[in-house]
């Protein structure tokens, strides 16, 4: 049946694996768990869930409406459905550090193998937008404290997003930074760099795994999986590009649809009914079904 085939245990142990192997992991944004599913069929080393996606997909801006307990429950639908590690956005930790706390239990119950947590205030909004506001260092520092001691498998990452560079600039970034990783964080990830210079200055400055989010129409460049091995990143983070990418078909769809008045023009552009079913594993399901109906007890002594 379609469904995982290894333990959170395992999945966690992996992500770990793959951040100390050098090379570089390709993280594609899931919108859902059939896209999860579509992801590690594609040959990706794993899957991220994009809290400004689990919020659009509520028709919710990333201003930090979504709760722990929403985000769990989508993320469990996730994991259910791939063997690739899940690495997951906390936002701030959905309060004050204790939340944070139950946040990081409330994850590892729901079979990811990590997630980060920001150093905005609790009145967030995306990280490529301007008007951010931060917590101070000594706040960040006490909410990854919270998230590590409540951590009960040492194999879950606990990785620290700095939303500094745009706020209070570069160098200042980098010692934020350095302080989460003396508070517990075993990876960082530096929102918003404006160019492959800083990207650079990170990677010197830190000896832990690094994360470069690569979010269309952002400050960010898009730069390629190439560009960042020989930076020496270790996660390429694409967060949103399947979401977009799924609503401009709609859109287009949509507007045919008006046009037109029917589908057939766009239909060959639709992914047909038996990729479909082979994805979701249709023939997988008949097959138990009728082994479960065909079953008969053995005769008795």
């Amino acid at each position: 049946m379609p469904h995982t085939r290894t333990t959170p245990t395992g999945r966690r142990r992996a992500l770990r694996e793959g951040l100390a192997s050098g090379r570089l992991l390709r993280m594609p944004g899931a919108v859902n768990p059939y896209t999860a599913r579509l992801i590690q069929e594609h040959g990706f080393e794993a899957v991220y869930l994009s809290g400004a996606v689990l919020a659009a997909e509520l028709c919710l801006p990333d201003i930090g409406l979504t709760t722990s307990t929403e985000i769990a429950a989508r993320a469990q639908q996730v994991t259910r459905v791939t063997d690739l590690p899940v690495l997951i956005d906390a936002d701030t930790g959905f309060g004050a550090p204790v939340n944070a706390a139950r946040t990081v239990q409330l994850f590892e119950d729901a079979g990811l193998a990590g997630m980060h947590l920001e150093d905005q205030t609790a009145t967030k909004r995306c990280g490529h937008l301007d008007g951010k506001t931060l917590v101070t260092r000594d706040e960040m520092v006490q909410r990854i404290r919270a998230a590590v001691g409540a951590r009960r498998d040492d194999d879950f990452l606990l990785m620290a997003r700095t939303d500094a560079r745009a706020v209070e600039g570069l160098d200042a970034a980098i010692e934020r930074a350095k302080a989460y990783v003396d508070a517990g964080a075993d990876a960082v990830f530096p929102e918003a760099l404006t160019g492959e210079a800083e990207f650079e200055a990170f990677r010197k400055a830190l000896d832990v795994p690094l994360l470069a989010n690569l979010t269309e129409f952002g400050k960010s460049p898009l730069l390629t999986t190439t560009a960042l091995e020989s930076l020496g990143y270790n996660i390429a983070l694409y967060p949103v590009t399947l979401f977009r990418l799924a609503n401009g078909a709609v859109e287009d769809g949509l507007r045919t649809l008006t046009a037109e008045g029917t589908q057939e023009s766009l239909v060959p552009r639709m992914q047909t009914r038996s990729r479909l079913y082979e994805v979701l594993g249709y023939a997988d399901y008949t097959a138990y079904d009728n082994a479960v109906a065909d079953f008969t007890l053995p005769p008795g002594d």
